[in-house]
This record gives structure tokens, C-alpha cells and sequence, in this order.
């Protein structure tokens, strides 16, 4: 399913996006904030589109209106710390080119709208690193409460250890802010 904003869509990854995949996922930046080891090779960034993106009903492919360019990915996958189905913890990359222009919180709302209004979902959370402004600042923009720390929660590709900061947002707060329509 497509979802469609003012200036983005998103999409299904199909398997022809393995170029622009690896384009935005070599870059370090990317990878640091995100949690996984910048890709190496397209044969890397490949087995990652198999293993990770394709053929899942809620995670999209953020795609540029104006120009077609897949910028980054956003989705709903399973959230581990809740124990059952009407909730998700939200994801999201975006390309170093595309940082601090309002692109992933535009896509985010339309995945909160979607999670909210076809799926069902009563509850989404996201977990950021506490170096990472950006991505903590989106989640804000989109009326995610911040619930705590879990420390020394992440070993990374580079043995460094990472707390995570956790946020939430229910469906009656999302309502409220308009970000979906009333159950």
C-alpha cells in the first residue's frame, strides 16, 4: 500500500531500490543514528533489502514527489517490549542529503496515520540514541512522550554500548493532536 503526503510517497521497496538503498545506507551518519554498521558494498545493501525491507506490509520506501528519489525508509515493525498486537515501535533512516528539512516528520505522520486508521494500533513507540538530536526532535514534532532510558541497552557493530530513549504515543494523544481520525 501507498501512502502519499504533500511532498513525499511512500512506498513498497522493490527490488530495484538496492542502488538508492546503499546510496543513503553507506553514509556513516546514517548508520551511527539508525544502529547498524554503514554498508560496504551494493551486495551488502542487497541482502539487506531482502532480509529487511521487501515484501513487508508496513515498512515503506520514502520517495520524493517532485523527483522520484527514495530518500530514506520509515515503518512499523514488531515492538518487543509489549506483549501484544495492537502495538508497534516505529523506525525510520533517512539520507545525510535530506537531514533537517522536515521530510521524515512528514513521513512519520503519514505512518502514525496509518498505523492509527488501518492497522488498528492503539499505541506506537520509537527509541532514539540520546546523541541524536534529530531524531528525538522528529518524534517530538509528531507527539511522541518521552518514557524513559533504558541504559546500556545496545551493543553496536563498533563495540560501543548505547542507552536508548523511549517514547510513545497513543492513539486517544494522537487523536487529539489530529495526526489521525477518532476510532
Amino acid at each position: 500500500m501507498e501512502l502519499t503526503t504533500e511532498r513525499l510517497t511512500l512506498r513498497p521497496f522493490r527490488e530495484d531500490d538496492v542502488q538508492a538503498l546503499y546510496a543513503y545506507s553507506k553514509d556513516e551518519p546514517v548508520g551511527r543514528n539508525a544502529g547498524w554498521k554503514p554498508h560496504e558494498s551494493l551486495q551488502e545493501s542487497d541482502d539487506i533489502l531482502h532480509l529487511v525491507f521487501l515484501n513487508q506490509p508496513s515498512v515503506w520506501a520514502v520517495e520524493r514527489r517532485s523527483d522520484g528519489r527514495l530518500m530514506g525508509s520509515a515503518g512499523l515493525i514488531t515492538d518487543s517490549a509489549r506483549q501484544y498486537g495492537s502495538a508497534r515501535s516505529l523506525g525510520y533512516a533517512l539520507g545525510v542529503d535530506y537531514w533537517g528539512q522536515g521530510y521524515m516528520t512528514e513521513a512519520v505522520r503519514a505512518v502514525i496515520r496509518f498505523g492509527f486508521e488501518q492497522m488498528g494500533l492503539d499505541l506506537i513507540s520509537a527509541t532514539c540514541y540520546p546523541d541524536n538530536a534529530g531524531s528525538r526532535r522528529v518524534l517530538e514534532k509528531c507527539g511522541f512522550q518521552y518514557e524513559g532510558t533504558l541504559h546500556r541497552a545496545e551493543l553496536l557493530y563498533n563495540g560501543e554500548i548505547k542507552d536508548h530513549l523511549h517514547f510513545y504515543l497513543a492513539h486517544e494523544a494522537a487523536e487529539k493532536l489530529e495526526l489521525c481520525r477518532k476510532k
